[in-house]
């Protein structure tokens, strides 16, 4: 493969199955990056990473890997809770960071990061890799462009009951470790908020990704036969209205998507189980000529396309198409509000919101 002139040198902290999946494969395969070291505290599992990818150095403690001086961004592929302390921890000895999505558990430890970013000077992303789906990225680009003001947004995230049978018929068999560190107590346990701060993060960040700022949530979330649903009112900064919707575990095939209305056209989408790999179907219509738009999206390995954009904007100082610290931490407010909104029924403004999910 054909690597640019300059490339940034990665480490990778954390080799469970995000990084197996992901990380390791996007830093080898992007045009611009190269995985240059693996960190983990199971010695097992650096060692299985290290013969099958390779990186020049591996490390068992995070800070000895900091320490190094060719390591110059990290990405943080970790559980949830350890996402800002590790970001924080990155972030104080000069390294960019590239966290996985949520970024953080609460707004007030993102609201931390934001300020601590602000501080290093060093670029912080996090892994909200839809951003980087050709069809989304499109259909962005002709909002903005083209569209005009938003009338309405409704979105959907409707993970499904069989999303395991598909993902273990694409995906190699992740390898675990029994020497792998853990969140205390037991995150995954709450499905109300593990389910919110895993799938409605990237629903929310859609929302904002394509109708802009978010002002206020009013939502409900019902609960049945082990399947959650929440339906959330929107009110965009603009003045659009929305309509978001997180239904986890359909009993029907994965559904994702979303229809947006403006000014001077419409766009409508369709978006697979991620680990296909394959575009959005979008189509923008434009009353300027009366035409429906329709992209290919020919490559969509989300997770290069957006290392390799992490990587523009630290190496060349490119435009940021990803998700940034600001957007980590109004997303966290969203599903602050959200929460807030479920419990007491009423409109939540995200300006005044505190706390997690």
């Amino acid at each position: 493969m054909n690597k640019d002139s300059q490339v940034l040198s990665i480490g990778v902290l954390g080799c469970g199955p995000i990084a197996q999946f992901a990380h390791f494969e996007s830093c080898i395969k992007a045009r611009n990056t190269r995985l240059y070291a693996i960190c983990d505290q199971a010695p097992d599992l650096v060692e299985r990473m290290a013969a099958v990818h390779q990186p020049e150095k591996t490390y068992a403690d995070f800070a000895d890997m900091l320490a190094d001086p060719q390591v110059e961004a990290v990405i943080i592929a970790t559980a949830d809770q350890f996402h800002v302390p590790l970001s924080l921890q990155a972030l104080a000895a000069d390294k960019h960071v590239f966290v996985e999505k949520p970024m953080g558990t609460s707004v007030e430890e993102c609201e931390e990061l934001r300020r601590a970013v602000a501080d290093s000077g060093c670029t912080l992303q996090v892994g909200h890799m839809k951003r980087f789906d050709p069809g989304i990225a499109f259909a962005r680009q002709f909002i903005c462009e083209e569209m005009g003001s938003l009338l309405a947004l409704k979105a959907w995230y409707c993970d499904s009951t069989y999303r395991y049978t598909m993902t273990d018929n694409l995906q190699p068999l992740p390898l675990r470790s029994e020497a792998a560190r853990k969140p205390a107590g037991d995150p995954k346990g709450d499905k109300r908020r593990y389910f919110m701060l895993t799938h409605g993060s990237h629903l929310i960040d859609l929302a904002r990704f394509l109708g802009g700022p978010l002002a206020a949530v009013r939502g409900r979330c019902k609960e049945m036969f082990e399947a959650y649903s929440w339906f959330v009112e929107v009110e965009f900064a603009s003045g659009g209205q929305g309509h978001l919707d997180l239904t986890v575990a359909v009993r029907m095939d994965y559904y994702e998507g979303f229809h947006i209305y403006g000014e001077h056209g419409s766009v409508v989408g369709k978006t697979y189980l991620p680990w296909f790999l394959k575009s959005s179907d979008v189509e923008c219509f434009s009353t300027r000529d009366g035409q429906y738009r329709r992209p290919l999206g020919a490559d969509a390995h989300f997770y290069r396309l957006q290392l390799e954009g992490f990587a523009d904007v630290v190496l060349h100082g490119a435009s940021q198409m990803g998700a940034d610290v600001e957007d980590g931490t109004q997303t966290m407010r969203a599903m602050a509000a959200i929460a807030r909104s479920v419990a007491s029924g009423d409109w939540v403004r995200l300006e005044a919101v505190t706390g997690g999910v």
